[in-house]
């Protein structure tokens, strides 16, 4: 029984916010992008931003080209640049971040 409590509270203090935390963007929605500084793409619909990816393993020029291996986009998910996967450190979405 205190194993089961024990296993209650940890799942309530550490994992349930830790996946809570985590953003998710269906960046196919996106027309347009923006690259900004080395390791930062933002995304468009329309004239709006839309979304702000964060790239800290991978680095970004102002001519790189962007493909997305999914269209439903998280963390830890895979963008494709410059013909080279890198994984995605943050997604963050204009509706719930300001950026």
């Amino acid at each position: 029984m205190k194993f089961f409590v024990a296993l209650v509270v940890f799942m309530g203090f550490v994992v349930i916010p830790t996946i809570a935390a985590c953003d998710c963007v269906d960046l196919g929605r996106a027309n347009d992008f923006y690259i900004e500084g080395a390791h930062t793409i933002l995304f468009y619909a329309g004239r709006r931003p839309y979304a702000q990816v964060s790239l800290p393993y991978c680095i970004l020029y102002s001519d790189s080209s962007i493909r997305l291996t999914t269209s439903y986009t998280c963390d830890t998910d895979r963008i494709v640049v410059d013909g080279e996967e890198c994984m995605i450190g943050s997604v963050k979405s204009a509706s719930t971040s300001q950026f």
